[in-house]
């Protein structure tokens, strides 16, 4: 069961919150846990009505009883006096001593008060040196240091870094308005537009692209379905164009049509955002993430087109909500006086801002599509189901891709071109003969030309031959240079030479006979050969002459033998 206190503590709780107490200080004082203290201050304020009277009034005086009469009234001493009075004898001595003896602890004067709830700090005293080492920059630990040395500070390190930190918190730092020159600068965001209904009765809303000169807040929006990168640079051309000029800045948002990766210091723009800003001579400026206040021009204006152009309005077409924007971008958002600059928007941008934009580029953006795109193992990319070719170093690697109704342009990821083709038809290929490799290049792919520089170095006749043999089988003579060529391989070049010489005489242009005429040559020299007639494995011939008179010899003895 919880607490049940005495009504002259509770009475004694609610006193000195009105006084500022915090909850903290009353249940320390009065030796209350904290919890029961808020229970009791709670329900102190559901029942504290505007018609109720106060506490401590004549009327609640009158209607209480003496012995829970409120501290401050007839014979109950104020919490301000420093001993205990005439207590009435059915009130709480002990416990009212005990509240009046909490009243009398030191606490700040009345200069010293803090202007809202709370317990005072002990570092009140020593509020201007503490402001003074804050304007000079030192932090929370040397404060206390420097009180403790300096002035005999006997408080803790932690009601230093509390009263430092309320110091900051009391006195925050305005910001700082940044305003640019004539042609320097234009913030962009999108916003929601006014609902569209169709004939079906089909109710969408689009967004609304607005973008504003922050010189002279002449502004331009536009209507469309999506937030697409597409749709984001025609809306941004259409305002450039519109405006007459180029600024030098673009301030937007991290919008994913723009901004592939959120960075402060270096932000990753997406590809086609970086093309348009080189085609128009801008930069691109994203906004730190989660920041608005970096474009608050085109915040405000954002919120000035929802509620005073688009406001209650429905329409029943994108065009027709664009037209009437445009409208009132002339007849209403120029010709009113901004609440900043107390100029004519429209006159301040014919007069100073227009002539200090820069020249619009000869011709608009070129509208073209893009996407990354893999090279397949032929070393072609695929466009729109067309394939076309890139240098055999980016076999396998991811690029990137744009293209248009006639151009196909490709680079490499750091947005470097490598390779431009014709648009193709679906089903048909773009290669580049520069594109291919020595290696994978037939000679029949190389020409007739080709091979016959390659034909003159085997000789004069060999050339006669083969530019005969073209003259009389055409096209199909190029596979026959090709087999002449081969013949290099096992023949040396005289003997093609000699063989093309006599198949020359007799007007025969095939291969076939070629190989014969070698094939005759190489059975000619195997025939034609000498007897060696010396060697050292071979005796001399007067050593068998020698032996076969000693054989004879040996014959005719044995014969004389025998007939004996």
């Amino acid at each position: 069961m919880a607490n049940a206190l005495k009504m002259a503590l509770i009475d004694t709780i609610v006193h000195l919150d009105r006084q500022g107490w915090s909850g903290r200080r009353i249940a320390r004082e009065l030796d209350i846990d904290r919890e029961t203290v808020a229970r009791y201050l709670r329900t102190a304020k559901l029942a504290s009505k505007p018609a109720n009277a106060p506490i401590g009034s004549a009327e609640v005086q009158a209607e209480s009883k003496p012995a829970n009469a409120p501290i401050g009234s007839a014979g109950v001493p104020s919490p301000g006096l420093a001993s205990c009075g005439p207590i009435p004898e059915a009130s709480s001595p002990s416990v009212l001593c005990q509240a009046q003896s909490v009243a009398v602890v030191q606490g700040p004067g009345p200069e010293e008060a803090p202007s809202g709830k709370g317990r005072a700090s002990v570092c009140t005293p020593w509020r201007a040196p503490i402001l003074a080492k804050l304007e000079q920059g030192l932090s929370a630990q040397r404060i206390y240091q420097d009180l403790v040395t300096e002035h005999g500070f006997a408080g803790s390190y932690w009601s230093v870094r509390r009263y430092v930190r309320r110091l900051g918190a009391g006195q925050p730092l305005p910001f700082r308005r940044l305003e640019c020159g004539p042609g320097e600068e234009v913030q962009v965001d999108f916003g929601s537009g006014a609902p569209v209904v169709d004939e079906q009765g089909r109710r969408r809303r689009p967004h609304i692209f607005r973008i504003v000169l922050s010189h002279s807040r002449k502004g331009y929006s536009e209507a469309v379905w999506r937030q697409t990168t597409e749709n984001f640079l025609r809306c941004l051309e259409n305002a450039l164009w519109h405006f007459g000029g180029v600024p030098q800045r673009l301030i937007l948002d991290n919008l994913r049509a723009a901004v592939t990766k959120a960075d402060w210091f270096d932000p990753d723009l997406n590809p086609k955002v970086q093309a348009f800003c080189q085609h128009y001579g801008i930069a691109a400026l994203p906004t730190r993430p989660r920041t608005p206040r970096h474009k608050g021009k085109i915040e405000r204006g954002i919120g000035y087109v929802k509620s005073n152009a688009l406001k209650e309005r429905v329409f029943a077409s994108l065009n027709e909500q664009n037209q009437h924007l445009w409208h009132w971008e002339e007849t209403v958002a120029d010709t009113r006086v901004h609440g900043t600059t107390r100029q004519q928007v429209g006159k301040v941008f014919v007069a100073v801002e227009k002539p200090a934009l820069a020249a619009l580029p000869a011709a608009r953006f070129p509208c073209f599509r893009e996407a990354q795109r893999k090279v397949h193992r032929d070393g072609h990319v695929e466009v729109d189901k067309a394939y076309y070719s890139v240098p055999p170093e980016y076999l396998g690697h991811t690029l990137w891709v744009r293209w248009d109704a006639r151009v196909v342009r490709v680079f490499n990821l750091r947005l470097q071109p490598i390779a431009v083709h014709v648009k193709r038809e679906p089903g048909r290929f773009s290669t580049d003969p520069r594109h291919l490799s020595d290696q994978k290049i037939s000679q029949v792919e190389r020409g007739a030309g080709w091979l016959m520089r390659r034909v003159r170095c085997l000789g004069m006749q060999a050339t006669r031959w083969a530019e005969a043999m073209l003259q009389v089988r055409g096209i199909e003579g190029v596979r026959v240079l090709q087999g002449l060529l081969s013949l290099a391989k096992r023949h040396s070049a005289a003997a093609i030479d000699r063989v093309c010489e006599i198949a020359g005489n007799h007007a025969a242009y095939r291969l076939r006979t070629l190989r014969q005429l070698l094939g005759r040559q190489e059975q000619s020299q195997q025939g034609q050969f000498e007897f060696m007639n010396e060697h050292p494995l071979i005796r001399p011939l007067a050593d068998y002459d020698q032996l076969v008179r000693a054989a004879l010899q040996q014959g005719g003895q044995h014969s004389k033998e025998a007939n004996a």
